[in-house]
């Protein structure tokens, strides 16, 4: 075969990849779901400013807020004004978002939420140059397991931000008892991890490093933390959207952006479109906005995240 066969070849080949991959895309949308932006709410500095200028609450605080920070600052852009009971619950508080839901975002009621032992309560404060701004009380409970201790839609949004890809045992128990606790068309606002990233693909194919978009331990002799809180499982943005569509939730945006630091991945992109492949949703940071939807059907154990 000459090269101008072998050529021809190559393009038929990709140019059939492409339209399988579109005829895909047209079958079975769900996998595919595009980029849904949501609306901005409020100025990214004031944000930023408001997130640099709380004390940190314990000594690791400041690192994790100065690499996390744009995270943050989009989360808090993106959490519509409150509208009706002007309460919200944050699972995995740590005091750093927690003040400006009240100062930026307007809510009138904060709970936080922590892991720990069941049916402890901690009062925890928020302070700027000493002077405290926020206290709140933090209910300790497991996620996965206990029943949330508050009553039915009590909670107009509720925030789990970095959490589902931590949860070992049963995150759908976390997405049905955060549907249970919000009031009817209540919102829930997740972050986390994109595995199907750019960054992801690109360390696949280099075969150097584990493709979860953070895999690392902390050091045992530096750091206190429990390393029970390693990344379990990270997702995909189709399978958040999946899986809250199983957990009663219509999603409203669903959204990845570039975590700043990776490297390029302009590469990667270009093999991904070259395949047919959806090119959107490739940034290494999960956004998702869902609503609550009333007398939805619920499936338990979606058959993608759970065995029989």
């Amino acid at each position: 075969m000459t090269s101008a066969s072998n050529l021809l070849l190559r393009i038929a080949r990709r140019l059939l990849r492409g339209a399988l991959a579109r005829v895909e895309r047209w079958i079975n949308p769900s996998l595919h779901l595009g980029t849904q932006q949501p609306k901005t709410y409020r100025n990214a500095d004031t944000c930023r400013q408001l997130l640099l200028s709380v004390d940190p609450p314990d000594p690791n605080a400041a690192g994790y807020l100065q690499f996390h920070l744009e995270r943050l600052v989009r989360t808090l852009e993106i959490i519509p004004p409150p509208r009706s009971t002007s309460s919200v619950l944050e699972l995995g508080c740590y005091m750093q978002l927690t003040p400006a839901l009240t100062k930026l975002c307007g809510y009138e009621s904060v709970t936080g939420a922590y892991f720990g032992p069941q049916g402890q309560t901690v009062l925890k404060q928020a302070t700027i140059e000493g002077a405290e701004v926020l206290t709140c009380d933090v209910d300790l409970f497991d996620a996965e397991r206990d029943s949330f201790p508050y009553p039915d839609g009590c909670f107009e949004i509720v925030l789990a931000c970095e959490i589902i890809e931590h949860l070992k045992r049963d995150p759908m128990h976390l997405l049905l008892e955060t549907r249970r606790v919000l009031e009817p068309e209540g919102l829930l606002l997740l972050t986390t991890p994109n595995c199907a990233s750019a960054t992801a693909i690109a360390r696949v194919l280099r075969g150097d490093r584990n493709p979860y978009t953070f895999s690392s331990y902390s050091r045992p002799d530096e750091s206190d933390e429990d390393q029970a809180a390693l990344h379990i499982r990270e997702y995909t943005a189709a399978e958040i959207g999946e899986l809250l569509d199983a957990a009663g939730y219509a999603v409203e945006a669903l959204f990845t952006e570039r975590i700043a630091g990776f490297p390029e991945t302009g590469w990667v992109e270009e093999i991904i479109e070259a395949h047919g492949l959806p090119t959107d949703l490739r940034g290494e940071q999960i956004y998702c906005l869902a609503r609550k939807r009333t007398g939805a059907d619920i499936t338990r154990y979606p058959e993608f995240l759970y065995t029989r």
